[in-house]
């Protein structure tokens, strides 16, 4: 049997004809089976179908001999945090994330929430899964567990909540799993939230929950600016992703949150590596060492940033994709910690969110990431590093192209599952330059074949 809904770091794909419960029954067999778990984590997003992948998944796991913890409705951090937290040998979310609604999926993690991907051990859950030859065990037994209100209270712990004072905070749960958490967390916060498409509902009423699509920023946006709120918060369908808006509703790029974030770990952890990603980088340094930290680059992507993390003892790591990664969450990535570290910083700071972050915009402004499908993007990549090579003082392979001058630089990378370009543009507090620099190289990606 072939099964084709396992990607680089997750399984994905269109229920029932690539994922069914047959293939969630078979990867809970092998998963057990590859690692020899005897205790697994298992907990599922609010698409229609999860509930019933979830149940032949659990039903492959006991199979295999593993004893199941079953933390029902919840988002992927808190299978992370479950896993972790009650030390057992594995975790496993059935979700699909922001993919369109006739899709499902599972995140894998091992003992210690650390990911299961391609090269950790995916490939080779694949392979059991499709051999089918799996082992008789004696049936493990499945215990049914609510860990939100110890999720809650390990939340906590980021901030200092006697030095919060009472935002008005926007709150777009996109009618995914973020509202659940919210209402938990509510009462331990002196926050006014105003609450949009909070309820979880799996046939996503107001559409799929993916606060990057310019089309869903406006509801956001409108409310805060209805409302005078200080801010706004957006969240995609299983929540370990959180996306910003100003005071004046304005998308805040995710990029220049992992700069803040970074401050606000060194103030409480003076001289910690931050590990950050490649794409953009210049206020993420220029941040990290004017607040006695030090800044290390890795590889985009979830599994490079947590084993660098790991290597390099980081408090904290990010990724302009809105991906931020916490040591104390055992180095996972989280959609709540951040907002509570931004609203604990807009409140000690007394200043608008447009302030706090205008001026590293203005620092350090960014053309965003842009894609643009491309045939051959290894003739492309060498076409332009070539052309540019002359000027480039520093010129970096650690994640496809990446070349910087004295007062601009960029990275060029291949989507890694799409004949895709991204492009990431920046410069030193010359947004002219920043805006001439991306049209010239988008001039010569356009121009390519294909």
């Amino acid at each position: 049997m072939k099964i084709t809904c396992f990607k680089a770091y997750d399984i994905r794909g269109r229920v029932p004809d690539e994922l069914n419960d047959d293939v969630a029954y078979r990867v809970g067999r092998a998963y057990v089976e590859f690692l020899g778990a005897k205790t697994v984590v298992v907990g599922h997003d609010i698409r229609l179908t999860s509930a019933s992948l979830t149940d032949a998944l659990v039903n492959g796991l006991t199979d295999g001999g593993a004893d199941v913890t079953h933390i029902g409705q919840c988002g992927t951090e808190e299978v992370y945090f479950a896993t972790f937290a009650l030390g057992v040998d594995g975790g496993i979310c059935v979700t699909a994330s922001h993919n369109p609604m006739d899709y499902n999926g599972m995140k894998l993690v091992r003992k210690g929430s650390q990911p299961i991907s391609g090269d950790t051990g995916l490939n080779d859950i694949q392979a059991m899964a499709e051999a089918g030859n799996f082992k008789e065990a004696a049936k493990g037994a499945v215990v049914h567990k609510d860990m939100r209100p110890a999720y809650i209270e390990h939340l906590l712990t980021y901030v200092d909540t006697s030095k919060l004072k009472p935002l008005k905070v926007v709150v777009n749960a996109g009618n995914g799993g973020a509202g659940m958490v919210l209402d938990a967390i509510e009462k331990h916060l002196p926050f006014e939230f105003i609450k949009i498409h909070h309820t979880p509902d799996g046939s996503f009423p107001n559409g799929i929950p993916n606060p990057l699509l310019l089309e869903n920023q406006g509801v956001t946006a409108d409310a805060v600016r209805e409302h005078g709120a200080d801010l706004g918060i957006a969240w995609d369908g299983d929540f370990d992703r959180c996306f910003f808006f100003d005071e004046r509703g304005n998308f805040m790029e995710g990029y220049y949150l992992v700069g803040l974030l970074a401050q606000s770990f060194l103030a409480k952890h003076e001289g910690s590596a931050i590990v950050h990603d490649p794409r953009l980088t210049w206020n993420t340094v220029d941040l990290v060492e004017t607040s006695g930290g030090r800044a290390v680059q890795s590889k985009t992507g979830h599994a490079f940033i947590k084993e660098r993390m790991r290597l390099e003892d980081a408090v904290y790591g990010g990724e302009m994709s809105a991906h931020h990664y916490f040591k104390d969450f055992a180095y996972c990535d989280n959609g709540t910690i951040p907002w509570l570290l931004i609203t604990e910083m807009l409140s000690e700071r007394d200043i608008p969110f447009s302030e706090l972050i205008g001026e590293r915009i203005a620092a350090f402004p960014c053309s965003g990431e842009i894609n643009r499908r491309v045939a051959d993007t290894a003739s492309l990549l060498e076409q332009i590093e070539t052309k540019y090579a002359g000027d480039a003082l520093n010129i970096e392979h650690v994640d496809g192209l990446s070349m910087a001058f004295d007062r601009w630089r960029f990275n060029l990378r291949c989507s890694s599952t799409e004949p895709l370009f991204r492009l990431n543009v920046e410069a030193r507090g010359d947004r002219e330059l920043m805006e001439q620099k991306t049209a010239e190289l988008l001039n010569i990606i356009d121009s390519s074949p294909g």
